[in-house]
């Protein structure tokens, strides 16, 4: 199935909004994805607080009703492939919006910093974005690592979440960590699941200090599975090679007890080790890479080897199905 909407079907919200689509499970969905500033951002001229409209950012694509998925179950989505839109892409500096500037809950004396706008050229052919400095004779190119910041499904309670904010239903969370041939999972709070998209970034560094990553407009092909009468409760992630859990909260700390928490339980789950056993064994093979620092909630990552679980499976082997299908996709 092929889905590219118009400018007024985005959504900025997770719940809240009718589904776009149903599909059935196991549906291999090809989507477009605008970038974080719905595409109005297209030269360093182009100012963001000028060419876009609050709360009109970070738009996602969807939601999609997945038939059959119910409340207590966990969406799968496998990402088989991530590709940059366009030739451009684009990241700022805002005047209080990042990890190192004061914000408008943390008023600080300082001036605040000055609003500037980046290009970046995007060759996916070559698989490389061009950095090109603003304040001097300076360009570098970077290999392109296309990912997603935003995923998730509808929460809980008749909730309506703006996409900016990352929580237990996923959300902006900002990590480099997803992209092409990763498993996400998210439990199922709504009958259909309600998932979406959009956040693309060509690449980004660990914690998206600046408070955005190379946006850019994306064309993305997933997979939508389920996994019945499973709940997942907070993202989890599974690549070929490793296990990990996302922990959303603020302040960074409790994030990061969040995702170690989750992967110390599921680990204890999926092994059936004492779960001090499987605390030890997080803590001693496990690393910890960072998602956002500058949202309204930080995300932690908390990883995990798969090659120290003893072959244990996750989902029954739910990530290995899916990246067999996604081997017939390509």
């Amino acid at each position: 199935m092929k889905y590219k909407p118009d400018i007024s079907e985005l959504s900025y919200t997770f719940g809240g909004r009718a589904p776009v689509q149903s599909v059935k499970p196991g549906t291999v969905v090809e989507l477009y994805t605008e970038d974080c500033f719905g595409g109005r951002v297209r030269e360093v001229t182009d100012l963001p607080s000028v060419v876009c409209e609050f709360p009109y950012l970070n738009p996602v694509t969807g939601p999609f009703h997945v038939e059959g998925t119910e409340p207590g179950d966990t969406l799968a989505v496998h990402f088989v492939s991530i590709t940059p839109a366009r030739d451009w892409a684009v990241s700022s500096t805002f005047p209080h919006f990042g990890a190192l500037t004061g914000t408008h809950t943390t008023a600080t004396l300082q001036p605040p910093l000055d609003e500037l706008v980046w290009r970046y050229d995007v060759d996916v052919d070559a698989g490389i974005v061009r950095y090109h400095a603003r304040r001097g004779d300076f360009s570098v190119e970077m290999p392109l690592d296309p990912m997603h910041g935003t995923a998730g499904v509808a929460p809980a309670a008749f909730e309506s979440r703006m996409t900016i904010v990352p929580d237990v239903h996923g959300g902006n969370m900002d990590t480099p960590e997803l992209r092409a041939g990763v498993t996400a999972y998210f439990g199922v709070n709504v009958p259909g699941a309600l998932f979406a998209l959009g956040d693309g970034h060509c690449r980004q560094g660990d914690g998206e200090v600046c408070g955005t990553g190379i946006e850019a407009a994306m064309n993305t092909v997933v997979i939508l599975d389920v996994v019945k009468g499973v709940f997942t409760p907070t993202p989890r992630f599974e690549t070929d090679e490793a296990l990990m859990s996302a922990g959303s909260a603020r302040p960074l700390e409790d994030a990061y007890r969040m995702s170690q928490h989750d992967l110390v339980t599921w680990t204890a789950a999926l092994t059936g080790l004492d779960e001090l056993d499987a605390y030890q064994l997080v803590s001693q093979a496990g690393t910890a890479p960072v998602g956002n620092v500058c949202d309204p909630n930080y995300t932690m990552l908390a990883k995990l080897p798969k090659k120290y679980l003893n072959k244990a499976m996750a989902y029954e082997g739910m990530h290995a199905r899916l990246r067999e299908t996604a081997r017939t996709v390509t």
